[in-house]
């Protein structure tokens, strides 16, 4: 039901209507054409499902992120405060906009605008999926009836290709890192443990007989995110020595510990990896502890293993994951089936006269 009522004392025209759940919604106008052509819109949101509460339609992006940010405090430690740090970034831009006045367009010259600043790719495309999440939620919560973010308005992912550091390389990089930390080179390289991952790994992680090595957590002591990441992986008897013996040394209860034995963190890690990278000659500045995973990709890789092997060595969630970081290190495809089909013609070429290009007639 919608209506405009007569002209009143004041000179304004009183426009109302119900929604779908039968709040009534009013304002006042100086002209009845305006009257009518917020009816109209009104009314016509209802019909196509498009409405928003008006009183709703005014919260701002800043009050939109504080809310949503609450909610959001259920999840890990270290995923809110993540969370927080791009959150921070998108109330910096459009904090005191209306959550309906963001379009398309502003989403688009923001992200850009964060390239000219000097973030990097991933970093502009991680704070762009938060606003995107964030932007669903409020549709999904009935605040704006469409996002701002889509297919369209993405900065895209980028595709750099991860540098692989040589073997001699590694050991160089090895050979330079402080004794009690050593072992997290073996377990980057050549079991592929992620930065928080290895600095947390519990001896009783390792079985040393069998060869197996079973992450359960991350730094400080949460659980693994996902089943995926706690998949045991097999390592040879000689790293299961070399990682028995820095044990027995440093005798603390995480394989990687600090000079007294108790366990390490992840910023540690990093320095020292900062601090060793500039004695190897040709490691580029920006090598990092996690840049040790790519070696193990390359290294089984080279050794004729396929993308499930690979898949399950590096603990991916999905094949598509190591194709998109990996797949160029894969020999040929097209050299591969051109010399597949080359052999399949000079078998057939040994067999028949030459002259006739090998074609026989039915």
């Amino acid at each position: 039901m919608a209506s405009i009522g007569p002209k009143r004392a004041d000179g304004q025209y009183r426009a109302r209507y119900r929604d779908g759940g039968g709040k009534e919604h009013a304002r006042h106008f100086a002209r009845k054409v305006d009257a009518q052509r917020w009816l109209d819109e009104q009314t016509s949101a209802l019909v196509t499902g498009m409405h928003i509460d008006p009183k709703t339609a005014r919260t701002t992006v800043e009050q939109w992120c504080q809310t949503w940010l609450e909610g959001y405090a259920t999840r890990r430690a270290s995923t809110v405060r993540q969370a927080r740090v791009h959150v921070a970034l998108i109330v910096k831009a459009f904090g005191p906009m209306r959550l309906a006045d963001v379009r398309p367009s502003h989403v688009k010259a923001w992200t850009a605008a964060m390239k000219r600043d000097g973030y990097a790719t991933s970093t502009v495309y991680a704070v762009y999926r938060g606003l995107a999440q964030i932007m669903g939620d409020a549709v999904h919560d009935g605040i704006i009836p469409r996002s701002p973010c889509s297919r369209r308005t993405s900065p895209g992912q980028g595709s750099q290709r991860p540098f692989v550091i040589t073997t001699e390389q590694l050991w160089a990089l090895y050979d330079a890192m402080p004794a009690h930390l050593r072992p997290a080179i073996l377990m980057g390289a050549f079991v592929g443990l992620r930065t928080a991952e290895v600095v947390a790994l519990r001896v009783s992680d390792v079985d040393f007989m069998r060869g197996v090595v079973r992450p359960e957590i991350q730094h400080p002591a949460e659980p693994l995110k996902s089943e995926t990441s706690r998949t045991p992986v097999p390592i040879p008897q000689e790293l299961s020595l070399m990682l028995s013996a820095a044990v027995a040394r440093w005798g603390g209860s995480t394989i990687v510990t600090d000079e007294i034995g108790r366990p390490t963190s992840p910023w540690a890690l990093e320095r020292a990896i900062r601090a060793a990278r500039k004695t190897v000659p040709e490691l580029p500045d920006g090598f990092r502890f996690h840049d040790c995973r790519h070696y193990l990709a390359s290294l089984l890789i080279g050794s004729g293993a396929d993308v499930k092997v690979v898949q399950r060595r590096l603990r991916h969630a999905s094949a598509m994951t190591t194709l998109n970081t990996y797949g160029h290190m894969w020999p040929d495809a097209d050299e591969s089936a051109r010399a597949a089909v080359a052999v399949v013609l000079a078998a057939r070429t040994d067999s028949v006269d030459p002259t006739s290009c090998g074609l026989t007639a039915d």
